[in-house]
């Protein structure tokens, strides 16, 4: 059996790319530079170079990836590389596009609706071409770089600190409270972007022990309509045998099996996990 994907996912996994830079694109000129506010990244260093110069921060971009992804092509993953060159070649064809419209809005120059409105862009642009694989280099090929080398290094980390470096340098050039402002927008961004990535939709998984096991099979498969399954389980201080259940809900369903178990059995023992993604029959459409 052929598990390589077909041409048809490679290009799909394309135009999601390039349709998630042309959204942060629009983030970055609509919201984040019309309001003169920072971004971390090769976009930060970028939009610091337009406000100082003029030059466009897109060229910038490219330039300052280009010698990245010279070094990425030779020492990280292919497929990661080809994908990223993709992102980061979209999104500075963006920035270069929609750069008309920076002065398109006018909020009365309400830098917290920029700071929000923004961000949201971003991380759902951004969000999108991680989802498939991508990035727009940057900090993203130097953090990977230095992962590789060091194994040590937490990635997140690394990324975090080098965007702190370049917001530190916009704090210093254009004040502190874009600096601020900027602080904020990243979370925003972070938030939105780890949404896209695990989806809107959330379910949760529940581990439940209780003394009376069918009944709570009984409701899941009967009024929650769900499947459950039930897994061999050993108390290690009583050595006692029983059944642990196991479970994946949407969160109504989730609050409902948990008062209607209390009612069942008050002494049940309920732990729900969050589950990023679940793949299978029964969860299309939840």
């Amino acid at each position: 059996m052929n598990y390589l994907k077909s041409k048809r996912d490679y290009l799909l996994d394309i135009f999601i790319i390039i349709l998630g830079a042309f959204i942060a694109s629009i983030g970055v000129n609509l919201f984040l530079s019309h309001a003169k506010l920072l971004s971390g990244g090769a976009t930060g260093v970028g939009l610091i170079i337009q406000y100082m110069t003029g030059f466009q921060a897109g060229f910038s971009v490219f330039l300052i990836n280009l010698p990245l992804f010279i070094v990425s092509y030779f020492k990280l993953n292919k497929k990661f590389t080809i994908y990223s060159a993709i992102g980061m070649v979209a999104l500075s064809l963006s920035l270069v596009v929609t750069s008309p419209i920076s002065h398109v809005l006018n909020i009365n120059n309400d830098l917290l609706l920029y700071c929000i409105y923004g961000r949201v862009f971003c991380g759902l642009g951004y969000g999108l071409i991680f989802s498939r694989n991508g990035s727009t280099g940057g900090t993203d090929i130097i953090t990977m770089l230095i992962r590789q080398k060091y194994s040590s290094f937490n990635i997140g980390s690394v990324g975090f600190s080098l965007n702190l470096i370049i917001v530190s340098i916009g704090a210093f050039l254009f004040g502190l409270p874009k600096a601020l402002y900027t602080l904020i927008s990243m979370f925003i961004q972070g938030f939105v972007l780890d949404r896209v990535i695990r989806g809107v939709s959330h379910k949760n998984l529940l581990f439940i022990i209780t003394e009376k096991e069918d009944a709570v099979i009984d409701y899941v498969m009967n009024n929650l309509h769900r499947g459950i399954t039930s897994l061999a389980a050993e108390g290690e201080y009583t050595h006692s045998k029983r059944r642990m259940l196991y479970c994946i809900l949407t969160p109504r369903q989730m609050i409902e099996l948990k008062r209607t178990i209390h009612l069942i059995d008050p002494k049940a023992f309920v732990t729900v996990v969050d589950v990023s993604e679940v793949r299978g029959k029964g969860f299309a459409n939840i």
